[in-house]
């Protein structure tokens, strides 16, 4: 062995040996509560010294592998931060008293059973379903639509596909905020001008519920709008031109060419129209803050949360009602619903592709 060989060597034993040093010790400062204020510092430079040590050794296998991981590791070690950490920790919490700073004894699953006990929190995944329900299909036929419209020779395609593009680039709560106004002295005026009568839709629960999908909707579907039309695109020309050639009109090439031919757009529209309709939060709270009355639901007398939907359901069990505990309960199983249903719909549509 040379002595650049063992130079190398030893550099990578030293990088490895202080990077476990680092990580061990930031890591027994961190249970140990320790009010340290560079523990973070000493974590993440323990971990870029392994890998240092590790890149370095000179008899290392599977050098380009070690190189990808090097690579990949910011963004691996945020996603583990960010997601899977807290998603460990959230299961473990939502068997425990925890109060968002402490906890002091393992309940089991007795939070798991109180929350089925409570009528608001099974009237909110009823509406949750009920909203996925209408806005997988609201959302998707409007955004086929533009997409359709936005396809065709007609001038100013860039003006339209903007225009219906840019709700989404508005933040949930400011359009909560804007759509409040609107339903509440915009279109207050039209009725009381038409019928003499001031109506706004957010002041009953029904209602109330229709506008939150009227703003979802118009929100959302520019976004689905640009993969349909990227999916539009992808159509071969020269199929459109053989349909035109064999006389093929306008309802039987989208039916029988363009929609077959764009059935991966669809499953790809679907599911995300699906898990973001489940996610619905900012709106939600800023145009009816969940709020809305229902008579008699499962022995309630007078539910106050019409139109609170799951993900705003553990947002006020957590932070209005401080049951942080029962609130991570509800998101485990807010969790295991979203993956359930969006693995079946990814599933049911695949099938669909293959048969189309």
């Amino acid at each position: 062995m040379d002595v650049n060989t063992t130079s190398k060597k030893l550099l990578s034993l030293i990088c490895l040996f202080a990077g476990l040093i680092l990580f061990i010790g930031a890591l027994i400062l961190d249970f140990s509560g320790s009010k340290v204020s560079f523990r973070g510092a000493m974590l993440v430079l323990g971990i870029i010294l392994v890998l240092a040590g590790m890149f370095f050794f000179p008899s290392l296998k599977h050098h380009r592998t070690m190189v990808n991981i090097i690579f990949l590791f910011p963004l691996l070690f945020t996603f583990a931060v960010t997601v899977i950490i807290p998603l460990i920790l959230g299961i473990g919490y939502s068997f425990t008293d925890w109060n968002g700073i402490k906890l002091k004894n393992v309940v089991g699953f007795a939070n798991y059973a109180k929350m089925f006990t409570q009528p608001s929190f099974i009237w909110s995944i009823l509406i949750t379903f009920l909203f996925v329900v209408f806005n997988m299909i609201l959302v998707n036929l409007v955004g086929f639509l533009l997409a359709l419209l936005c396809t065709t020779k007609i001038k100013g395609l860039g003006f339209f596909r903007a225009s219906y593009f840019l709700p989404n680039l508005i933040g949930g709560i400011v359009l909560g905020y804007i759509w409040q106004f609107i339903f509440s002295n915009v279109v207050t005026k039209f009725t009381t001008s038409l019928f003499d009568y001031r109506y706004s839709m957010i002041s009953e629960t029904n209602t109330a519920f229709m506008a939150i999908i009227i703003v979802y909707v118009w929100q959302y579907a520019g976004y689905i709008m640009l993969i349909y039309i990227t999916g539009l695109n992808t159509v071969p020309r020269d199929v459109l031109e053989a349909a035109a050639i064999d006389g093929a009109n306008a309802r039987e090439v989208l039916f029988n060419i363009k929609i077959p031919m764009i059935a991966s757009t669809f499953t790809i529209c679907t599911f995300l129209t699906l898990t973001s309709a489940f996610k619905q939060f900012d709106v939600n709270l800023a145009l009816t803050n969940g709020t809305g009355s229902v008579d008699g639901f499962l022995g309630d007398n007078y539910l106050t949360n019409g139109t609170e939907m799951i993900a705003l359901n553990i947002y006020s069990t957590a932070v209005n009602k401080n049951n942080y505990a029962l609130a991570e309960a509800k998101a485990v199983l807010f969790f295991i619903i979203l993956a359930t249903v969006s693995i079946l719909q990814v599933r049911i549509s695949n099938k669909k592709e293959v048969e189309m």
